[in-house]
Formats: structure tokens, sequence, C-alpha cells
């Protein structure tokens, strides 16, 4: 089973901080949480402008601890044994994921200890155009996870093997 992912994050060049996770499923389920533990007086101009707005209101229930977070993360993906996660320029989203669980060492035993990355799948088909993204430049990880999996379908990935 494939799993989309996309995370919003602060990052200063030693850090990364969680602010939202997103994963969306192969069969359709999504998975979306923000990370109330987020330092977000800590964001850049460019967060503040253009991923702080997307967020949900601090009452909602989609804002969680970091600990929380990593529960839900094991719970939607639990039922499979062998999860292939991809995301789009994968670096930075999957580090957030890990530090959900500490390190990369510490992630659920049936967690692959690496994702797979759509940009260098578009690279390895001849960098052909990306579908358009319907929601422009809005950044917010729910909707880029939904267009990661739109991307690998357009990239014709499915030809890939299931772990």
């Amino acid at each position: 089973m494939r799993y989309f992912l996309d995370s919003e994050f602060i990052e200063d060049g030693k850090t990364i901080d969680l602010v939202s996770l997103a994963l969306v499923c192969d069969d359709g389920r999504e998975l979306y949480c923000c990370n109330r533990d987020a330092k977000l007086e800590l964001a850049s101009d460019w967060v503040k402008q253009n991923v702080i707005p997307s967020l949900p209101p601090s009452a909602s229930p989609l804002w969680l601890s970091h600990k929380e977070i990593a529960q839900r993360v094991v719970a939607f993906v639990a039922p499979e044994p062998k999860p292939q996660f991809w995301a789009y320029y994968a670096d930075y989203d999957w580090v957030a994921l890990c530090q959900l669980f500490g390190t990369m060492m510490q992630l659920p035993e049936h967690f692959p200890k690496y994702c797979m990355d759509l940009k260098q799948l578009s690279v390895m088909r001849g960098s052909p155009k990306n579908p358009p993204n319907p929601d422009g430049e809005r950044h917010d990880a729910l909707l880029d996870a939904r267009w990661n999996k739109v991307l690998f379908e357009t990239l014709g990935g499915a030809i890939w093997e299931k772990p």
C-alpha cells in the first residue's frame, strides 16, 4: 500500500519543526494533523505568509501533540505490513515524519527507513510537465499530499511493484 506524504514545517538550518502532516493512501483514506507543539512564533516570514493562513483554527481537534500525531500515523498505517511512502522533494517531509518517533531508527518496525521521492521519479520519466495543482500556490499538507498521489498516477508510477 502506498502512502503519499506531505508536511509543512519550520526550519532554521539545524532544526525541522513539524507544523502539519498529511498522508493520503492508495485506498482513499486521508490523515491530516497539525502539531500543537510547533513553535509558530519562530516561523520565517515565508511560512507566516504561505503556510499558517491555511491551517485550521487553533481550537480544531486537528491540532494534536507530537506524540498524538505519531499515534495517529501508526494507527493509520497499521493495517499495512509493508507500507511504501512517497513525497515530492521527500527529504524534509521524511525527517519530519521520522522525528515523530524520535529518530529514524525508532520508526515502527514495519515502516521502511526511506521515503520514495516523486521528483526523482519525474526525472527518471524524462521530467514531463507536472499536472496542475488545483490549489495554486497555497501550501497545505493535505492538499499537497493529494496532489502527490495525482502526480504519482500521472507519472505512471503504478507500474512500480508494491513492496
